[in-house]
């Protein structure tokens, strides 16, 4: 065991010494674990933010200490202590020294999480969704999914997401793969009506799988978009979660129809109540020629998401993400490999699910001779594509940059049944782009304004070099 292999070790065990001690009463001993990070802890990094959490547990009716003590209340014992193993232990520890080792050795991204597609098919029909445009339903093997899973391990990564169509159409093999690597963290972006009490018993035998649910809002907004009945299928899957006490979150996609309840206070905490821990909110992209543009969130709508999910972080009990917005936090794009990438079920290797354009397949190259390929060396070239990183898409945020690394990467449509070319796709979100713009630098200026951030519009995009 080499020096790295060994401090890892070292790591693990504090670690685990750590948890198994939090477990024994979580209302002393976390104070008294922040208190030593406080004292021990890498005065630049560990430190500061273990102050942070700390000044916040002094108070219990904070929001983060009513989340942080739920953990303990609501999600039964076993899972909470494997999914905090496999986060805390390999995706950060372990993980990211590797990712971080496998960087500098091939020059190249490397990303903390991959998402792939096991199926394109789907039991819904949303309004605008890609998904609903595959005629030929595609499918990657279960080899196929293990050797991406091995694959990415072996360069660091730990947490992997499946998305579809329905993942959960192939929640036999799912399970199965959760069994084979019981060291990673498996989460799914699923409409949730195939979660039944046989699904959510095999949930609690794994303890790594953790699903995401789609909900557009309450039962008008989310049966208008994804049919009849799934609201109630929605919540009744909800509830049974709830019921075996397994961690779950909710999946929210705003669009100009339904902005303003999904962003609303009474929504969040209605998810809350039935036992959501997180909620990822993504903004309506229109991608696919069969695509709704009308759907696009307007610029004051993208703002209402923007303050709304700052004012939930300081006062909900539950851990919110905004998949655009919190390109603040994330120093612009995640993807192309640099937090994430994407493999659809054809097994086309692509920079993110909403970009459908690929010059790699699974089947023809390894995961990591995909990341050197020249539709991911132009994402690692060419990142952060704007200082403002209030627009982060290279397709949403900054026109013509997409079109440009397709081109230049000779990359091709990777939808089978309607190629969409890169510079029709582009032209549908230029107007929205252009809108969001002032909006945008208004809103970064005001963050960061007199903390030598602030840029201007001639500034952007931004290549890295």
């Amino acid at each position: 065991m080499g020096i790295a292999g060994l401090m890892d070790g070292l790591r693990t065990l504090g670690v685990r010494l750590a948890l198994s001690y939090l477990d024994r009463n979580p209302d002393k001993n976390i104070p008294r674990i922040l208190d030593l990070l406080i004292k021990c802890g890498d005065n630049e990094h560990v430190a500061p933010k273990a102050r942070a959490v700390r000044a916040m547990l002094d108070d219990p009716n904070n929001n983060w200490y009513r989340l942080i003590r739920s953990l303990w209340t609501d999600i039964d014992t076993g899972v909470r202590r494997t999914l905090f193993t496999n986060a805390v232990i390999n995706a950060a520890v372990v993980g990211l020294r590797r990712q971080a080792s496998a960087r500098t050795k091939y020059g190249c991204n490397v990303p903390w999480a991959i998402l792939m597609d096991p199926t394109s098919a789907c039991n819904l029909r949303c309004v605008g969704c890609w998904a609903a445009d595959y005629g030929t339903k595609l499918n990657m093997s279960l080899d196929t999914l293990e050797s991406i899973i091995t694959q990415g391990k072996e360069l660091g990564i730990y947490f992997y997401i499946y998305s579809g169509g329905e993942p959960l159409v192939r929640k036999r093999d799912i399970i199965r793969l959760c069994e084979a690597h019981p060291d990673c963290v498996f989460l799914a972006f699923t409409n949730g009506t195939l979660i039944d009490d046989e699904f959510a018993n095999e949930m609690l035998r794994v303890k790594n799988f953790v699903p995401a649910i789609s909900i557009e809002g309450y039962e008008g907004e989310t049966d208008s978009r994804r049919g009849a009945g799934t609201y109630q299928a929605v919540i009744n899957a909800m509830q049974l979660l709830r019921d075996r006490k397994l961690p779950f979150g909710v999946s929210c996609c705003y669009t100009s129809r339904n902005t303003e309840v999904i962003g609303s206070e009474k929504f969040v905490d209605d998810v809350i109540a039935r036992g959501a821990k997180f909620a990822w909110f993504f903004t309506y992209m229109p991608v696919g020629v069969n695509a709704a543009p009308e759907l696009i969130a307007r610029p004051d709508q993208r703002e209402y998401m923007y303050r709304q999910i700052r004012a939930f972080r300081q006062t909900k009990p539950i851990f919110t993400m905004d998949f655009w917005n919190d390109g603040e936090y994330s120093g612009g794009c995640i993807a192309g490999g640099r937090r994430y990438l994407h493999i659809n079920a054809n097994g086309d290797v692509e920079p993110c699910a909403f970009i459908h354009y690929s010059d790699s397949s699974i089947y023809d190259k390894t995961l990591l001779e995909a990341l050197k390929s020249p539709l991911f060396m132009e994402y690692h070239r060419q990142q952060p594509f704007n200082c403002n990183h209030l627009r982060p898409c290279p397709l949403l945020d900054n026109p013509g940059v997409l079109a440009e690394m397709v081109e230049t990467a000779g990359a091709r449509s990777t939808d089978l049944e309607n190629p969409e070319n890169v510079r029709d796709l582009t032209a549908k979100c230029t107007p929205a782009a252009e809108r969001w713009a002032p909006v945008a630098q208004r809103l970064w200026d005001a963050a960061h304004l007199g903390n030598g951030a602030a840029t201007t519009d001639d500034e952007a995009p931004a290549r890295a070099s």
